[in-house]
């Protein structure tokens, strides 16, 4: 797998643990790690999906592991890191990218507002969100510092940056912890040549949830709340994510860092 016209591979060498793996996020950071060099470990609850793409991966010249895990669970972390390790022998990235936004499909299973939310839409959203990352970091560092340093990079979201009546107040709390965990991971470990970086997106094509259906006039709704004049996609997410688990980014830590078209800039 080699990326085109000649640019360079950015994370030739490295190993990338990537969480979430079969969602479309995970999915373009799949494809874009391993045509940069990076040998990938995929995880995801959804054995068959993530199986899908690790031969997807495969069949255009990358190198990838698929396993199956489940952040919120300690032992099946401890074994996806184990796994990984086993595998590849080290490891330099850790793409902390599993998460949930807006609980599910009908009523009682959404993100709203604390009034209305129920204890176990809120409790989900932390044990993934949060208690997901902390896991990941707690399992996965040890194996960066042991291959003398490397990089974490978490998907956050610009709903942990401000407050916003269309976020779920269970999903903004997720992120705004999050982006405080990633900066006192990146202190804590600073010192092992560890960098611990947030990416916080705004909103990504295409828009549809639960069946709500992306008509010109909700698409409008939405694209004026952008200054750039559009939504966002994976693409301009996993470039940034790109630069973040490669050398180049050696001197940036601590930062969680909006790809939101000016959204946050305006609010």
């Amino acid at each position: 797998m080699t990326e085109g016209h000649g640019m360079p591979r950015r994370l030739e060498g490295k190993i990338a643990l990537i969480t979430g793996a079969a969602g479309a996020q995970g999915r373009a950071a799949a494809y874009a790690f391993a045509r940069h060099g990076a040998r990938v470990a995929l995880a995801d609850i959804d054995e068959a999906r993530v199986h899908r793409l690790a031969q997807d991966v495969i069949a255009e010249g990358g190198e990838a592991l698929a396993i199956v895990a489940d952040v919120t669970s300690e032992d099946s972390v401890r074994r996806m890191v184990d796994a990984a390790l086993a595998r590849f022998g080290s490891l330099n990235v850790l793409y902390n990218n599993a998460g949930i936004n807006n609980g599910g499909p009908t009523e009682a299973e959404r993100d709203c507002d604390v009034v209305r939310l129920p204890l176990h839409i809120w409790q989900r959203m932390i044990d993934v969100n949060l208690t997901g990352v902390f896991l990941c970091s707690k399992h996965a560092i040890p194996a960066l510092i042991a291959a003398g340093g490397g990089s974490v990079v978490n998907i956050s979201s610009t709903a942990g940056i401000l407050g916003s009546s269309l976020s779920g107040h269970s999903y903004s709390a997720t992120k705004g912890g999050l982006n405080s965990l990633t900066r006192s991971m990146a202190a804590a470990y600073a010192k092992h040549q560890v960098r611990v970086n947030a990416i916080c997106p705004g909103s990504l094509e295409p828009v549809m949830k639960f069946g709500i259906p992306r008509t010109p006039e909700r698409q409008k709704m939405l694209e004026a709340n952008y200054p750039i004049g559009r939504l966002g996609t994976e693409d301009d997410v996993v470039h940034l994510a790109v630069y973040l688990a490669s050398d180049e980014s050696a001197w940036t830590t601590g930062a969680v860092i909006p790809v939101d078209g000016g959204f946050t800039s305006t609010s």
